[in-house]
């Protein structure tokens, strides 16, 4: 997708699909969580009930389950055997066993216990109850305990040792377990109707010691049907949620990046008819696409000044160069024509401007190409020298000040840094009225040079125009032909390309005092 709008809307979409697709996971499983543990406690109660009744020694033929059709009930004995179960049931799973026809077997009653002293009701395999003298025989014949040792054999440990009480004890003659039941899903058949149930089982013991388990169920359709309906409102409403998110995700979108597609539209307008005066419209507020419209008008005045300034130094370049190449053909035009009259000394001073020139147009192009300054460290203190040592057709003498000891090292080009300094020299002889001074010292973390001269300084309001290119201050500077107004344009562009600053103010003698600062070699 080549659309930002269309990209937008489809990953706003993917975003709230995927959320609403957890969050509708997690509703189900909360609501069926919720309405399952509801299932549980109403078969929880069920049960409880019927193990009061069997902890009450109520014959299993009474016992008060046949009013519960939609909770079917499955009693079972010690061994496993169903006593008892509800009424209607035909088929059940899930609790242990799906046997729903109660095998014959004697319920417990006053009766049976009264023939006993400990109050045990001893059951064969028919579940006929005997006396203690037939059952202690029984078990004599079979090798099992005597009654003495409690009911080990079904509650104690199953290996036969006697390490004490178990980990769950059972619950006392008629009493019912307080233990939380056991849960399980399972399903029932009730009058033909085969359905889904939760199974709660609860331990219970009679009069005679007999441990019976109810396994009591409720239904899970009211569970399912919610679940079903949430489900399908879900998969019914998702599909319109995502439409309408994907729509208004497009028509903001849209609305959004309209000030973005006026800005592409006046910038291509701008290209085809390369008025740089023009400018893109700014919206009015102050979002991301204001800031790209404020952004794209500053890059456009940059650049028109930039053109501006390209242009200006065109015309100044061939206005500079005329000059000197119209007075040299002149001259030798002149000589081709009279001999006698060629005024060699002019023509090599208007051939050396014509180089000097030259040589500032080649370096102002190299640093508006971006040139770096190099890495090398450079003694200005030692450039100074060595730049005055090599001045010697200067009118005015220059006094130079250098503290003993050095420690005026910079990084960068030493020709550029030579460059500068010379200059500096330049201005200063051109201006000054009877002397010339420089001054290096450590300042700040950096390097100063000051070159100081008498003459009748630079006016305020000037200061800073004095640093362009091709302006010369005619009339607070003596303007003489051997100056095109390039110099000191490139000893500030020079000095700022390598981290540092030049000024002018001025001098406590009176006249210009120019201060290059860069950072210091450490």
């Amino acid at each position: 997708m080549r659309s930002v709008r269309a990209r937008a809307a489809l990953g706003a979409t993917v975003v709230v699909a995927c959320a609403l697709a957890a969050a509708g996971l997690a509703v189900l499983l909360v609501l069926r969580a919720n309405l399952t543990d509801q299932a549980g406690l109403q078969a929880e109660v069920t049960a409880r009930e019927v193990a009061g009744q069997l902890a009450l020694d109520v014959p299993y033929d009474r016992l008060d389950v046949r009013d519960e059709e939609d909770r079917p009930v499955q009693v079972t004995d010690e061994d496993g055997r169903v006593v008892a179960v509800s009424k209607n049931l035909e088929a059940v799973s899930g609790t242990g066993t799906d046997r729903v026809t109660p095998v014959p077997a004697a319920s417990p009653s006053p009766s049976a216990t009264e023939g006993n002293g400990d109050g045990d009701v001893n059951r064969d395999d028919s579940g006929t109850g005997k006396g203690d003298d037939s059952a202690r025989a029984d078990r004599d014949d079979s090798g099992n305990d005597d009654d003495n040792d409690g009911d080990d054999d079904r509650h104690g440990d199953r290996d036969g040792d006697d390490d004490g009480p178990t980990a769950s004890a059972d619950p006392g003659r008629g009493e019912v377990s307080t233990d939380d039941p056991d849960f399980v899903n399972g399903t029932a058949t009730v009058d033909g109707e085969r359905a889904d149930y939760r199974f709660a089982t609860v331990e219970a013991t009679n009069g005679a010691g007999l441990t019976l388990t109810v396994h009591a169920g409720a239904p899970l359709a009211a569970e399912q049907r919610a679940v079903a309906s949430v489900r399908g409102a879900m998969l019914v409403g998702l599909p319109v949620v995502l439409l309408v998110v994907a729509g208004v995700t497009w028509l903001v979108t849209r609305r959004a990046l309209r000030p973005v597609e006026g800005i592409r539209s006046e910038l291509a307008a701008i290209t085809a008819s390369r008025d740089l005066s023009r400018r893109v419209p700014e919206p009015a507020s102050r979002d991301e696409v204001a800031r790209l419209a404020r952004t794209t008008n500053e890059t456009l005045t940059a650049l028109e000044d930039s053109v501006e300034r390209q242009r200006r130094f065109v015309a100044d370049a061939s206005h500079e160069l005329r000059s000197p190449i119209a007075s040299l053909r002149t001259q030798l035009e002149v000589g081709a024509a009279h001999p006698e009259l060629l005024d060699v000394p002019g023509a090599v001073a208007d051939t050396v401007r014509l180089q000097a020139l030259a040589a500032d147009l080649l370096l102002l192009a190299r640093l508006d190409a971006g040139e770096r300054p190099g890495t090398a460290r450079t003694d200005l203190g030692a450039l100074m020298h060595e730049e005055v040592s090599q001045r010697t057709g200067d009118r005015i003498p220059v006094a130079v000040s250098v503290p003993e000891g050095g420690g005026f090292e910079v990084t960068g080009s030493r020709a550029q840094l030579a460059r500068v300094l010379g200059n500096l020299l330049d201005n200063a002889e051109r201006h000054a009225r009877g002397s010339v001074a420089v001054a290096v010292r450590a300042e700040r973390g950096g390097v100063a040079v000051e070159v100081t001269d008498d003459g009748d300084g630079v006016p305020e309001t000037e200061r800073e125009r004095v640093f362009a290119r091709f302006v010369r201050l005619d009339d607070a500077r003596t303007r003489d032909e051997g100056g095109a107004g390039l110099g000191l344009a490139i000893a500030r562009d020079v000095a700022e390309r390598h981290g540092g600053r030049l000024t002018v103010a001025d001098a406590r003698e009176g006249g210009a005092r120019f201060t290059l600062w860069l950072p210091g070699a450490g």
